[in-house]
């Protein structure tokens, strides 16, 4: 990798993620379980894209659709149509592969920790031994369920834990099932292989030893022992995530995020999170969420695809796809459903609910309020018990608020409907009908009565009522 020679040599990787998994003993894929956020075959590829392989192809085989869905573009899928071993998926890989030289990297699809250090060492301690196949291995304090590694002139093999004696079980030298091949190797080692064991399938631990009495085969050991975990069922999965998630928070903390309480905060990968904000206890921000400087968010705010600008605060609060502008207030116990847009020093306070609404400048939804499929101007106010009655049974309508207006407790809008600008509404007025600017209005139906206190002193008189 530093020669001139090495640079030129073909890199090309396969991820192995065709398993069923059925130790996850789940209806869904195994590589396509999450952690913080990103399907786990993700975080695989996202570690060996730094190496600029010349090929990249993912083996799927169970739940192949769902599986090619999640891959990014750069990633190239070839279909295992019956798992028949790891040694299988491999060769169906390598007939999509047209190098003949080079060197292959094979990784397992269900190891999220995995870094680019360590693939990019595996690389290169094959390509300085000169020899045919190279493994990833670590001395682990637990092997359980793990196969152990042996080494010797050359050769190096694998025994799987159930097959092992009492005295290679001692053994805590496992295999990570990560490997580097020379190509032109690998591809003779599994054209000799037979599927003569009980499961008939063709392993690529056999391809290994093959390899190793041929042209030599080394291994070289893991030096972060957590990038050592394996997802196979819940537990490992949650293990994993646990890792990931304080790496994230690690991330933000060192990029000026003040974090109060790491263990009960849960920051996925995709978040983006400007400098000086503070996350309280509690707070979950996930998918493409994105906070921007000097905010506060929580305690136990929830955040999914929401956009937080510069200087707000979200507490005890729900967001689904939402956007809260720069300085705006949100909560507490407060819901902004998809669609809804907050503007600058805008507020929604306690026990609101907010859909498909945008919110103007400076204006406020303080409290006990459901305001859907509406447009609020700058500076309003909408008493507490506000509701826009956005839905007849058939159609959703919309409802126009505008600027400066005023709306007492227990107001109810029935959509369609227009408030004109500054117009002032009486508690427990139901609006049914368009309200004209710079009035105030009454009762059930609201009806207008005179001047809107709010209309500016020395305006004309307004529309006739």
């Amino acid at each position: 990798m530093s020669s001139t020679s090495e640079q030129q040599t073909p890199l090309v990787a396969v991820v192995l993620a065709a398993g069923k998994g059925t130790r996850m003993k789940s209806n869904r894929a195994k590589v396509l379980h999450t952690l913080c956020g990103v399907p786990m075959v993700n975080y695989v590829i996202e570690a060996i894209r730094p190496l600029s392989p010349d090929d990249l192809t993912v083996v799927v085989g169970h739940q192949a659709p769902e599986v090619e869905a999640v891959l990014p573009e750069d990633a190239r899928s070839v279909l295992q149509r019956e798992q028949l071993g790891t040694g299988d998926a491999v060769r169906v890989a390598l007939r999509e592969i047209e190098a003949e030289e080079g060197t292959l990297l094979v990784v397992n699809g269900d190891g999220p920790l995995i870094s680019c250090a360590t693939l990019g060492g595996l690389v290169e301690r094959h390509r300085t031994a000169g020899v045919g196949a190279t493994v990833l291995v670590a001395q682990m304090d637990d092997p359980s369920g793990l196969g152990r590694v042996t080494e010797d002139a050359g050769v190096v093999r694998i025994v799987e834990e159930r097959d092992a004696s009492e005295a290679e079980r001692e053994n805590r030298l496992v295999n990570l099932g990560l490997y580097a091949f020379e190509l032109r190797d690998i591809r003779e080692a599994l054209g000799s292989l037979e599927s003569d064991n009980d499961q008939g399938e063709l392993y690529l631990t056999d391809a290994l030893e093959v390899i190793g009495r041929r042209s030599r085969a080394v291994t070289y050991r893991l030096e972060d022992l957590a990038e050592a975990n394996l997802v196979n069922d819940r537990a490992q999965l949650a293990r994993a995530e646990e890792i990931l998630r304080r790496r994230i928070l690690d991330a933000h903390m060192q990029e000026g995020v003040t974090v109060r309480d790491p263990v009960s905060t849960h920051i996925e990968a995709m978040v983006e999170i400007g400098r000086d904000t503070v996350i309280l206890p509690g707070t979950m921000l996930r998918g493409r969420t994105r906070i921007g400087s000097d905010c506060v968010i929580g305690p136990s705010a929830d955040l999914l695809d929401t956009t937080v600008e510069d200087g707000a605060t979200v507490e005890h609060s729900v967001g689904r796809g939402a956007s809260v502008g720069p300085g705006a207030s949100v909560g507490p116990y407060a819901f902004l459903r998809p669609g809804t847009v907050l503007e600058a020093g805008s507020k929604v306070g306690a026990y609101c609910e907010v859909k498909n609404t945008r919110v103007g400048r400076g204006s406020k939804v303080p409290h006990l309020s459901y305001v859907g499929d509406a447009t609020i101007g700058e500076g309003a106010n909408l008493g507490a018990g506000t509701i826009t009655a956005n839905y007849d049974g058939v159609n959703k309508s919309r409802t126009e608020i505008g600027d400066g207006v005023f709306t007492g407790i227990n107001t109810n809008l029935i959509a369609p409907v227009k408030v004109g600008d500054r117009a002032y509404l009486g508690a427990g007025a139901t609006v049914n009908k368009d309200i004209p600017a710079d009035k105030l209005a009454v009762g059930a139906p609201a009806r207008v009565i005179r001047d809107s206190p709010n209309k500016p002193k020395g305006s004309p008189g307004g529309a006739k009522e």
